[in-house]
């Protein structure tokens, strides 16, 4: 079931806004999404939280000041998705900028699975023999990982924003704004997020030790086109903080001034970058990065962004889109393989789904989840082989189901079902006994009856009401693009009844339709969807400009219809 609803939207705080000198539909748009004072808009780096608020992030810019001072060596050991490439890229620069000795490695997920884990301590410690290794985007539950390390007397600086479990690792330094008593005001940092401030809080010590002064010290904001990247492509909350972080990096990218590798991923997306939206960073830069962890070895993901070569950035570019169409191709045949599997489904019956397959690849199943999660819009894992004897699960949920705490609560209710699990509210991982999968899935489906009732498993279509007929133009359509929308800042959705024109089947996918309201006519397109519409319509739609044969109109994109 799917039915169209209308976000409250306090008046007052609305015209708090307007007053403040807001359009008047921004206004609105923002105080519906919980916004009460326009000093929260500010795009500025000024505007940014103060490291300071980090717990830990002075003791870890000391440590590796001092580091630095001793040319330690240093390796940093990154996830295998967008967040830790852009992350990993981040913090190469950054310490290279800043002296350090420093090199990378990042594990490949089929060998090695997830996070720090002896065998990459192994591994890192065979190959590039450091005195110190930094973790970006994981390390928070590597308990064992960060063990080996001080076993081997390599010392350890973790930077993560996953949530922590009852038990922290023995690191050196922790610096995640999730872990227990840091008091930082955006939890919501992406990994990428994080070492930019680590970044930032080395920076000043440096200052303050005379390394560099205010003219000479390395610019950090070159950086924020990758913190964008990464902020958006690992889908976190853009608060007001990362919101500020996002728009920074976007407004670099829309002057020119981005990295090799970004432009040439761009290029590669057939995107333009001096119109660049959080849009395209989550759909078309993020899978081509994160394609490389998914089927191949995310080196090749990394080596595109800290390359300053442009022939190179391009080669490497095109390489990764290469691996993303073949990871496209796995995706659909594994899709309709989920299909096969949920013929028998009923949403009415189950709250939550959970499926294996002994012919999927493991890179691939959390896309298989998440389109899954869309399709019946249920808490979903799908589990692909991993090696001897057990299988991999990659979740993904829905609003009000917290997908860690459901694996967390299982994991408790029988110890000895999961092998082991991470990840957030609306994402996580996990590993378990092939021969457990019967067991977890009913244990899965009693944590989603229990949890969910009947009406946060109906899927809510939130829209803004009605669009005043004067804000139907393109001034307006970019007067929108000029703010950053995303995970936890909705985009606008707009929704009215229409006079249903016309409307036939284009390209045997999509529903063309022509709509009507007040005297004025628009074109439409509902993708994905061949089903007619009557007469009548209530229609929830974003507004777009399509440009065509050098004529820009709007059009509108049609999320969901029902007859009026």
């Amino acid at each position: 079931m799917t039915r169209i609803a209308v976000r409250p939207c306090s008046f007052r705080h609305s015209e708090l806004l307007r007053q403040g000198g807001v359009h008047p539909v921004l206004a609105r748009l923002y105080a519906a999404r919980g916004l009460t004072d326009a000093r929260e808009l500010s795009s500025e780096l000024a505007s940014l939280i103060a490291p300071a608020g980090l717990l830990h992030i002075d003791a870890a810019a000391v440590f590796l000041a001092d580091a630095i001072a001793a040319n330690k060596k240093m390796t940093i050991v990154a996830d295998y998705d967008c967040d830790g490439a852009t992350a990993c890229a981040v913090a190469l620069r950054g310490l290279r900028a800043m002296g350090a000795t420093v090199d990378y490695i990042v594990p490949n997920r089929f060998e090695y699975g997830y996070g720090l884990t002896p065998e990459i301590v192994a591994l890192t410690a065979r190959e590039k023999s450091p005195d110190i290794i930094i973790t970006v985007d994981n390390g928070i539950a590597s308990i064992d990982g960060v063990l080996e390390a001080n076993r081997r007397g390599i010392e350890v600086v973790v930077t993560d924003h996953h949530l922590p479990s009852d038990t922290l690792p023995a690191a050196r330094v922790i610096v995640n704004p999730n872990q227990p008593e840091c008091g930082f005001p955006s939890k919501n940092l992406a990994g990428v997020g994080v070492v930019f401030y680590v970044l930032l809080a080395l920076r000043a010590e440096l200052r303050k030790r005379g390394v560099f002064d205010a003219a000479s010290q390395p610019k950090l904001d070159s950086l924020l086109d990758l913190v964008a990247l990464g902020t958006v492509a690992d889908v976190v909350k853009l608060d007001p903080n990362n919101r500020i972080l996002v728009a920074q990096g976007i407004k670099r990218m829309r002057a020119g001034r981005m990295h090799a590798g970004v432009a040439a991923l761009f290029r590669v997306a057939g995107r333009e970058a001096r119109s660049a939206s959080p849009f395209d960073l989550g759909f078309a830069l993020g899978p081509r990065l994160n394609a490389a962890g998914r089927l191949d070895d995310m080196s090749l993901g990394i080596e595109c962004l800290v390359t300053d070569d442009e022939g190179r950035a391009w080669a490497i570019a095109q390489q990764l889109n290469d691996i993303n169409l073949k990871r496209r191709e796995i995706e659909a045949e594994m899709q309709d393989t989920a299909l096969l599997h949920l013929d028998d489904f009923s949403p009415s019956h189950s709250s939550t789904i959970a499926v294996f397959d002994a012919g999927w690849h493991q890179g691939v199943i959390g896309i298989v989840a998440s389109r899954l999660k869309e399709k019946y819009f249920r808490p979903t894992i799908t589990f692909a082989p991993g090696a001897d004897g057990f299988i991999k699960g990659s979740g993904r949920s829905i609003p009000g189901f917290h997908m860690r705490d459901a694996l967390d609560l299982v994991s408790k209710r029988a110890p000895s079902l999961i092998d082991k699990f991470g990840g957030h509210a609306m994402a996580a991982g996990l590993t378990l006994r092939a021969e457990a999968f019967d067991a977890f899935a009913e244990a899965f489906e009693a944590v989603g009856k229990a949890w969910l009732t009947t009406a946060q498993l109906e899927r809510v279509i939130e829209t803004d009401g009605p669009l005043e007929d004067a804000y139907y133009t393109t001034a307006f359509i970019d007067l929108m693009a000029g703010e950053v929308w995303g995970q936890g800042f909705a985009p606008p959705v707009f929704c009215d009844e229409f006079r249903v024109v016309s409307q036939r089947i284009l390209k045997e996918r999509h529903l063309k339709l022509l709509l009507e309201r007040n005297g004025q006519r628009f074109d439409a397109i509902w993708f994905g969807h061949t089903a007619a519409v009557g007469e009548r319509a209530r229609v929830a739609f974003r507004l777009d400009a399509n440009e065509y044969n050098g004529v820009t109109k709007v059009q509108l994109l049609v999320e969901h219809a029902e007859t009026a």
